[in-house]
């Protein structure tokens, strides 16, 4: 493509320099090839102007950055005010393609399972659909596993691009907030918006909640297409916020859960009752009662499938049917998923990796321990450190028996991270090799017992230090049973 063809009307360019072929983007200097423009753009450790003189050497036809470098310049040099947005935008240009129906969603909790369930009803209903998000991307054709919740622009872009190619019509994604605030998302066609909720979480970005909900509040504001839904989650506190900021853009609004709309677009959750590891519910959309079992376990759980099916349906399914295919969904992986059994002790893992997250994961999981609810769980390091207490309270206030373990360190040591959560959480016993702390909570159950294995979810690797070591807790759950080898 021209330069020229990259950037708004806002972007700054040499007359001269307007007809340059660029056949490449790049934001990482040390993955720049001849042909490529690169964006120097300023992080939270380094500022991308430094790796100028790299980009150029390694073949960089422009660069684009919001201040030129001093000195000469040996390339064009493209002025944006927001070059990550210039960024986002470039890449959708260079990559066209995007499913015809895309759908977003954000919050702090579900984001994961919302997606996994909307990609599953589309799917059952006959569209070619897809997922991108914390478990990867999930396609008709391919499973690519990957570890951010918001890929950067240019891999996003060329992914929409790549599954456009492949026949997806239908997409959901997680929006993440640092992908929001990042302006990583700007570009993408986005059709519908879902809101889950929102708790403490990231404040080792965000300097405080109200910069997070601004975050999360740029998927209604700014970038759902003029004329989109926003389907909301409506039990929260926050959720009147998010319907105000819906609102100012004339999305159609679409509420669920206890206050949902059930006499009109929204959906009711008028009644919901355990029935085994399912739920049977009781919805109510446009005045029509509907029955549903639905195969997950949690509260939350039904939170996310109703967001799921608001998406569905707000982009085109019918209602009924979208209702009829609630009863065979399937969780994603890592997301309180029951996995084993011990003595007649059911054994679920879970990402919970936060507060509220943690707390609903033992709160659903209630139900099922006649006896001892046991939960098995760490921090993250170079993380909120605050949370930390948070964790070990929620821990001895909901479940009967708790162990601290490791989590991913990276750089942090250990035993500092399981101390500060400890120190809130009185009786509660310190494993640090999180292998070790699987394997004796699983030994320890009896009949009437639930554990929960919480942090870590579908991930395969634990980072210590600057390494990613193999791991899973799938893996660890599986080698309990193993005998051990003397």
């Amino acid at each position: 493509m021209r330069l020229r063809e990259l950037f708004s009307d806002d972007a700054t360019i040499d007359p001269q320099a307007e007809a340059v072929a660029v056949t490449g983007l790049a934001v990482d200097s040390r993955a720049v090839k001849p042909g490529d423009l690169f964006f120097a753009i300023a992080g939270g450790k380094t500022d991308g102007a430094r790796f100028i003189d790299s980009a150029i050497s390694s073949g960089a036809v422009a660069i684009a950055g919001d201040h030129p470098p001093q000195g000469e310049a040996r390339v064009p040099f493209v002025t944006t005010p927001n070059p990550r947005r210039a960024l986002a935008l470039a890449a959708a240009r260079f990559y066209p393609r995007q499913p015809a129906t895309i759908a977003a969603v954000t919050g702090t909790s579900g984001k994961t399972s919302v997606a996994a369930f909307t990609r599953q009803i589309w799917q059952r209903l006959g569209h070619a659909s897809a997922s991108i998000g914390t478990i990867g991307l999930v396609s008709p054709k391919r499973t690519i596993y990957g570890s951010l919740t918001t890929p950067d622009p240019i891999a996003l872009h060329r992914q929409l691009d790549e599954i456009a190619r492949e026949g997806v019509t239908h997409l959901a994604f997680e929006a993440s907030s640092h992908g929001l605030d990042q302006y990583r998302l700007d570009g993408v066609c986005i059709a519908a918006g879902g809101f889950t909720n929102l708790s403490r979480d990231h404040m080792d970005y965000h300097p405080d909640v109200a910069h997070y909900l601004a975050a999360k509040l740029r998927l209604f504001r700014d970038l759902i297409a003029a004329g989109g839904t926003a389907v909301i989650s409506a039990d929260h506190d926050c959720s009147q916020t998010v319907i105000d900021a819906a609102r100012a853009r004339n999305l159609r609004i679409v509420t669920v859960g206890h206050k949902g709309d059930g006499a009109r677009e929204g959906i009711r959750l008028v009644k919901a009752e355990i029935d085994g590891f399912a739920q049977k519910l009781e919805l109510e959309h446009r005045g029509r009662r509907h029955a549903v079992r639905l195969p997950l376990v949690g509260e939350f759980q039904i939170e996310n499938a109703l967001v799921a099916a608001g998406l569905a349906i707000s982009t085109g399914s019918e209602p009924t049917a979208v209702f009829a295919e609630l009863e065979l969904l399937e969780g994603a992986k890592g997301r309180l998923e029951r996995v084993a059994e011990h003595n007649g002790a059911p054994i679920f893992i879970d990402y919970a990796h936060k507060p509220d997250a943690l707390a609903k994961a033992l709160r659903a999981l209630r139900p099922y321990a006649k006896r001892r609810l046991v939960v098995v769980f760490g921090a993250g390091g170079d993380r909120d450190a605050g949370k930390r207490p948070l964790m070990g309270a929620i821990a001895v206030a909901n479940a009967d028996s708790v162990i601290v373990t490791d989590d991913n360190p990276r750089s942090e040591n250990p035993q500092a991270i399981r101390s500060a959560i400890l120190n809130a959480a009185n009786g509660a016993r310190e494993i640090g090799d999180r292998t070790e702390a699987i394997r004796t909570a699983i030994a320890a159950l009896q009949p009437g017992d639930a554990l929960l294995i919480a942090g870590k979810g579908h991930e395969t690797g634990q980072i210590v230090g600057d390494r990613v070591l193999p791991f899973s807790d799938h893996d660890a759950v599986a080698s309990a049973f193993a005998p051990r080898v003397a």
